[in-house]
């Protein structure tokens, strides 16, 4: 009957202690939970500048005040406002600029003395004219005939005939005038009711832009610290993948799974490739 040998290989000393000792230190590491609220995903709250982007929005629509969350910044209501949008008011005022007498808030405040003086001056350059009829009929020996009397009737009517179209005239010019400053005034006001909006919406785009860029900031730099929070807590776990690399070299295998954290992976991910590892560790020291 043939003799049975029964041979077991055991690492030196110094290795199996520091494999020991390794074993001891991953079960004590994946006893205790990772904090992963130290580094969960967060998003920063709402930029001041964007509550005043949204609120200028509002405004300019005729809408109220914008509450906001106090935590997260969020709009969560809008009081009651005026009901009159930014373009409102000069359609209103353009309104009052159409019609039959829409030009009769236009019309000269001074026309009655402009009047009143230009037939005056009208008035005083007939009578010269009038009186140099008569002095020519002195001078022809006419004077106080039939031909003066008919020659100063025919200026009389001509005069008066002028002086009426003289006075018609400025009145039409001031009708004129007025209707042209009132479709001026109509064009005006259409042109601000479709500049104004865009003006509001260039503006508070502008500001939002400016609550975007602090949103993305302030975003970074809290992702940044979530980041190196969760280095910071997988730290251990990464050493005991260096000491299983370790002790692999020394013990000439190349077993087990070592921990690598990744960026990329969630918490829970990243935990359970440590107990991958540590379950190697364990498996390797125990043969």
């Amino acid at each position: 009957m043939a003799d049975t040998t029964t041979t077991i290989s055991r690492p030196s000393p110094y290795v199996e202690a520091f494999g020991k000792s390794l074993t001891e230190q991953v079960l004590k590491q994946i006893e205790t939970p990772v904090d992963t609220s130290k580094f969960a995903p967060q998003v920063v709250d709402v930029d001041p500048f964007t509550q005043q982007a949204i609120q200028r929005r509002a405004t300019a629509g005729g809408l109220g005040q914008v509450t906001f969350d106090p935590t997260t910044g969020a709009a969560t209501g809008v009081g009651a406002g005026t009901g009159i949008a930014a373009f409102e008011p000069f359609i209103d005022k353009a309104q009052e600029m159409t019609g039959p007498d829409a030009f009769k808030q236009f019309l000269s405040p001074y026309q009655q003395e402009v009047i009143d003086k230009t037939l005056e001056g009208f008035d005083r350059q007939q009578s010269i004219q009038r009186g140099q009829i008569g002095q020519a009929a002195i001078t022809s020996g006419a004077f106080g005939g039939g031909r003066e009397g008919v020659a100063l009737g025919e200026f009389d009517k001509e005069s008066l005939f002028n002086r009426a179209m003289l006075e018609a005239g400025l009145r039409q010019q001031n009708f004129q005038q007025a209707q042209a400053l009132a479709s001026q005034g109509f064009d005006q006001q259409t042109n601000l009711a479709q500049m104004v909006p865009g003006l509001e919406s260039a503006t508070a785009a502008e500001i939002g832009r400016l609550g975007s860029e602090g949103f993305a900031f302030r975003q970074a730099v809290q992702d940044a610290s979530a980041e190196g929070a969760k280095t910071a807590a997988f730290e251990p776990f990464q050493r005991l993948g260096f000491a299983q690399d370790v002790l692999s070299a020394q013990y000439g295998g190349g077993y087990g799974t070592r921990f690598q954290e990744q960026p990329t992976q969630s918490p829970l991910q990243q935990a359970l490739g440590a107990g991958i590892a540590s379950a190697g560790i364990i498996g390797a020291i125990r043969g």
